[in-house]
């Protein structure tokens, strides 16, 4: 074979190969002779939340005409699905039951159905969080306001964004209707869910259905399933761009395509938080009615990139892992966009994050004080998907214990207190205000550079105008010092950057309680 002649068997190789790879049957562990359904994947790409219709072990198998329970699998490190299993109550009842969203850290899920203390109490979606002993608790209805008024169709549906505070709806307000809408409802610092509200004749267009919505780890990408003219075959899916905080403004829709459109009818698209494949439902060439696929989508599909956090929740004076709340908000200005729990048994959590922000990050429990993170994504150059490993901790509130302030911050060689640090020391103040007993040292430390003295003076400067800033927040002095310590107590050797940042910082100290 002469030179031209391979390199055009290459070539043809490697088209065939990228043909292979675009649509992915997840195998006979997953798919089987039944209708597999409604794909969801979680943000890792580990685990999978999917529907089998009929199956002789779903709870109403013989009962209840195309009985619909929830199966599970697991993807191991070499990317092999386990066997399906199917979950038993409380997440598989009498009625149809399905898993809308799994939340980054994996310890939430959203399911179908109101359920109140683990009864069916009608339409609407619930919350189910994992449990120390590896199972879910029952489920606890979301409470949005005037729900039912929107709810009104033949069928509907949700999903939540990865930050776990915004949540998308399907369902027609008219009686009987299929003609369905996509909604957004957000969570209120209440703990309810405000009155849900259309997106927009974009995104809904006129006596169209649109459904099955999935919004994409960046917050702003939307997939979604519509028959609106334009499309391959019945329903398709379309991807739109979200472009103000608003949710009604939005770019104009685009349809995939083929492969991941067919003639027929095509919707629950879901995809991990990487963005590289896209996990759907299809009924083309498969081992039943319907299986489950992934599909590897082209860089025009694609959602922006985001960051993958994950890490471990511990309490700093045992070292032993914690279940814990965990938040994250926008620096400089303080605002909650997102929330999360570690896992009960390990501390484990993950959390999403898109770039061009900075973001303060903390976990939350009762008797303890958070230690914050600081994580700088403002500038990073958007390279692609990113996983950051990064662990936290709480420090119990008693005599004696240590609190660095992690996001605290100062401009080189100056003690006044940069604007993002209000949010960190406004936590002191709750925790003060909440304690009234309590008494703390106020402290601050240098690096090795500079004079002694040089460094003494700049620490306790710096800690100074961290007492002032509480003290202006109605502390009364009695209850505070304020002590710089230069390079005195180093935490490390180590003179790399690295060193010298673990060096660097402001504390306090529970001098009584």
């Amino acid at each position: 074979m002469d030179t031209t002649v391979r390199l055009i068997a290459q070539k043809e190789n490697v088209i065939k190969a990228e043909t292979v790879i675009k649509i992915e049957n997840l195998g006979e562990k997953i798919n089987s002779d039944l209708p597999e359904l409604r794909p969801t994947i979680s943000a890792d790409g580990n685990l999978l939340f999917f529907i089998c219709e009929n199956h002789p072990a779903n709870t109403k198998y013989r009962s209840v005409p195309n009985s619909q329970d929830i199966w599970v699998s697991f993807r191991d490190e070499q990317g092999n699905w386990s066997e399906a299993r199917h979950l038993s109550y409380p997440l598989n009842t009498a009625q149809y039951n399905a898993v809308y969203w799994i939340s980054p850290d994996n310890n939430r899920i959203l399911i179908r159905g109101a359920f109140v203390q683990g009864s069916y109490a009608g339409k609407g979606v619930s919350m189910s969080d994992l449990q120390e002993d590896g199972r879910w608790s029952q489920p606890q209805a979301l409470n949005i306001k005037n729900y039912l008024k929107y709810d009104r169709g033949r069928q509907s549906g949700a999903t939540m964004a990865h930050s776990g505070q915004t949540l998308l709806l399907y369902m027609a307000p008219e009686e009987g209707s299929s003609f369905n809408d996509i909604f957004v409802s957000h969570l209120h610092k209440d703990g309810y869910w405000t009155e849900p509200k259309s997106l927009g004749k974009k995104i809904n267009a006129p006596e169209t259905d649109e459904m099955t919505p999935y919004l994409a780890a960046d917050g702003e990408t939307l997939y979604f399933s519509s028959n609106r003219e334009g499309g391959l075959g019945d329903n398709d899916i379309w991807m739109a761009k979200r472009l103000d905080d608003s949710w009604t403004k939005w770019s104009d829709p685009v349809n995939l395509g083929s492969p991941i459109n067919t003639p027929n009818w095509d919707a629950f698209f879901n995809m991990d938080a990487g963005g590289e494949y896209a996990y759907l439902t299809t009924s083309e060439e498969g081992y039943g009615e319907s299986d489950i696929v992934r599909v590897k989508l082209l860089e025009r599909e694609k959602p922006d990139p985001v960051v993958l956090v994950s890490g471990n929740v511990y309490n700093k004076k045992t070292g032993e892992p914690l279940s814990a709340d965990l938040l994250y908000e926008t620096l400089p200005d303080g605002t909650q966009v997102g929330n999360g729990i570690s896992n009960p048994i390990d501390g484990s959590f993950k959390i999403v994050l898109p770039y061009n922000k900075n973001y303060g990050i903390r976990a939350t429990a009762k008797h303890f004080f958070s230690i914050s993170e600081y994580l700088k994504l403002d500038s990073l150059i958007k390279e692609g998907y990113v996983e950051i490993h990064k662990d936290l901790y709480l420090v119990p509130v008693e005599i004696g214990q240590t609190v660095r302030l992690n996001n605290v911050f100062f401009d080189f060689d100056k003690w006044s207190l940069r604007p993002e640090s209000f949010v960190e020391l406004d936590r002191v103040v709750k925790l003060l205000k909440e304690n009234p007993a309590i008494e703390i040292e106020l402290s601050a430390h240098t690096d090795s550079r500079g004079s002694d003295e040089y460094n003494f003076k700049l620490s306790d400067n710096r800690a100074r105008s961290v007492m002032e800033y509480i003290l202006s927040k109605g502390i009364d002095a009695s209850r505070l010092r304020s002590q710089g310590y230069g390079e005195t107590k180093h935490l490390t050797t180590d003179e790399t950057e690295a060193g010298h940042q673990l060096n660097r910082r402001v504390e306090f100290t529970i001098l009584k309680g």
